[in-house]
């Protein structure tokens, strides 16, 4: 913390002391404390204050969702046509701890919902990102790239990507978002590979996959960015078994480590013992349909369906093996369907 004047943080009281109650202080007080002076607020919406409360001990993970948005009674539009039939998505907090639910503001830009198949991760400093997609109104994808700050709750637009990709990987670690694989505007499958500084605002561009990979899934596991399965230009929908990791600069292929045939999407749950990625939905029956997971520390919020048409379902894992537990007493207007999600250590 030797960047900041700590004896101004509370008159009349050592600049320790001062920073050890605002650490102490709830997260959920930070919007409110921030506003209290320019040196608090500089203070709570740092990186350095970030790691310096994650190294005591006081921070907590949430799970951030793209979840689809309850239904509204159709209307007919202004011209006369049909109204759209796709759903709306929006950004939901589930808080594990205090199982609480909670939605963010629209992104700028999309006042409806999200961009449809947008991608989010989570960030150091209790940052959310939300990255490309398709514009709900156009169908057209776009660029655009918005860092949600939890503690000031306001969004902000960032660098837009540097081309328009759908259906690609993402994850984070060590400070970066990486994107990989997906495919262009002409359909055509990418290799691709890019990485984001969300604290920069830069981009900077990564060496090719070995394989096109379009509708392939981004994980991080073992501390590195996992690329998994996707199909190439010329082999539409037949999902490979492989996968790619990146490390040391360079990507390494790994065969026979997924089930060839199967979507990756969302679905991805990480490695077993025998060094075969599974599926959420080889987890539990109950979700078998339309699974996603998002990793809390030592446990995991795990979402999906029974049957096609089931009632969404949410759970938590403890553990690696541990027995799934049903979140009881969801509100209804938090029951839609997950598409995808991420983890925000806030």
């Amino acid at each position: 913390m030797e960047s900041f004047e700590l004896s101004d943080l509370l008159p009349g009281l050592p600049g320790e002391i001062g920073l050890e109650c605002l650490t102490r202080l709830p997260y959920a007080s930070h919007p409110v404390a921030s506003w209290v002076c320019r040196s608090w607020h500089q203070l709570l919406e740092s990186r350095e204050f970030y790691h310096h409360r994650r190294h005591l001990g006081y921070t907590r993970k949430v799970a951030c969702l793209v979840q689809a948005l309850p239904r509204p009674l159709p209307q007919p539009e202004a011209d006369g046509s049909k109204p759209s039939n796709s759903p709306s998505y929006a950004i939901t907090v589930f808080d594990p701890v205090g199982r609480t639910w909670e939605r963010l503001d629209p992104v700028p830009g999309y006042p409806g919902g999200l961009p449809l198949f947008c991608q989010v991760a989570g960030c150091e400093g209790g940052k959310l990102v939300v990255m490309g997609g398709w514009d709900p109104a156009s169908y057209d994808p776009v660029t655009d790239v918005f860092l949600y700050d939890i503690a000031s709750r306001r969004w902000r637009r960032c660098a837009p990507m540097p081309s328009k990709r759908s259906f690609f990987a993402m994850g984070s670690h060590g400070g970066r978002i990486y994107v990989a694989g997906g495919h262009d505007e002409n359909k055509n499958a990418l290799r691709t590979a890019w990485a984001y500084d969300p604290w920069r605002d830069e981009w900077a561009e990564l060496p090719p996959m070995t394989r096109e990979r379009d509708e392939c899934e981004g994980i991080v596991a073992g501390g590195v960015f996992w690329v998994v399965s996707g199909y190439g230009t010329d082999s539409q929908g037949e999902f490979e078994g492989s996968a790619e990791a990146y490390a040391g600069g360079e990507w390494r292929l790994a065969e026979g480590v997924w089930e060839a045939g199967r979507c990756p999407r969302s679905s991805v749950a990480g490695f077993r013992g025998d060094g075969r990625l599974v599926s959420w939905s080889e987890s539990d029956s109950r979700v078998q349909v339309g699974p996603s997971g998002v990793a809390l520390g030592d446990m995991t919020l795990v979402t999906g369906s029974e049957y096609q048409g089931a009632a969404q379902g949410f759970y938590v894992r403890a553990g690696q093996g541990g027995k799934f537990e049903r979140v009881g007493d969801v509100p209804d207007e938090f029951g839609g369907f997950v598409q995808s999600g991420c983890c925000v250590e806030i």
